[in-house]
């Protein structure tokens, strides 16, 4: 039997409804929209997509998503007195670095140069430090954060299962595997070069992959009934792709997200929250 597609659309947007009342309460409490500033350096396909969604999720709740573009040969210096800028800007709640950054710019200077309480994407050395020590002021990484909030929303429990995650950014990988160790599953944690993937995917309740490759998982790798989080994205032949094939996964698993229309949708409600605690922080409350 086929597995049940997690239909994150819609489990989004239920929450976004939610969501679009407190937003709607601070404003009226405080005469402030909670705004991000995104911030990307080129153009890249995957980023410019990624941003237009986040704009409409932002609108749809009535608070404020604005876009800052570089060019691509930026140098480093000029994005860091950007970085410098926004934080500055008592209007702007929270600052969103986007990935991939073109070659030659250093990720980590620029991601740590934002302040953390503006860092609604959890990408600072500072909050993944907090979200490891388990500590409440965290900004959790919005895309982990997401696939969290998917989890509970469909009834999968995380306590006692054996959870796999495919991929170590410090983006999605390192703070999804924190996340579910937290929530006390016990958590492998895989990559491109982990000499018998298939194993490591096969011995999963909670597969979650985040490679940044293309149909990276196949259906040999997946346990029959296993839950499946798919946070790829990828452009094949200009079509948004997964990291897992799904055409051959949809009949091992036993739920699984599809790409587009998955952990996507959550992602951006979870920025939303992240915006909405920075704004409640810069007003000290």
């Amino acid at each position: 039997m086929a597995a049940k597609i997690i239909d994150g659309r819609a489990l989004a947007s239920a929450q976004l409804d939610k969501l679009k009342t407190e937003v709607a309460d601070f404003i009226s409490k405080n005469g402030v929209v909670p705004s991000v500033t995104i911030l990307r350096v080129g153009a890249d396909e995957g980023s410019v997509t990624y941003a237009r969604q986040i704009r409409r999720t932002f609108e749809r709740a009535g608070a404020t998503a604005s876009e800052l573009e570089l060019p691509a040969d930026v140098k480093a210096d000029q994005v860091l007195v950007e970085v410098r800028r926004l934080n500055a800007n008592s209007s702007v709640h929270g600052i969103m670095l986007q990935a991939p950054l073109p070659a030659g710019l250093p990720w980590r200077v620029i991601a740590d140069a934002i302040e953390p309480p503006k860092d609604v994407d959890g990408v600072t050395a500072t909050n993944l430090g907090l979200l490891a020590a388990g500590d409440s002021r965290a900004m959790a990484p919005a895309t982990p954060a997401g696939g969290m909030a998917l989890l509970r929303l469909i009834g999968v429990e995380a306590a006692g299962s054996l959870a796999t995650v495919v991929g170590r950014s410090t983006v999605v990988g390192l703070p999804l595997a924190l996340m579910l160790i937290r929530a006390h599953s016990t958590v492998t944690v895989c990559h491109t070069r982990t000499p018998d993937l298939a194993a490591a995917g096969r011995s999963a309740d909670i597969l979650c992959v985040a490679a940044g490759r293309a149909n990276l998982v196949r259906a040999n790798m997946v346990k029959p009934g296993a839950t499946v989080l798919d946070f790829g994205v990828n452009f094949v032949d200009g079509k948004l792709t997964g990291d897992v094939a799904f055409d051959e996964v949809v009949e091992v698993a036993g739920q699984i997200t599809p790409v587009p229309g998955g952990t996507g949708p959550m992602t951006n409600v979870c920025l939303l929250e992240n915006t909405l605690k920075a704004a409640r922080l810069a007003l000290g409350g």
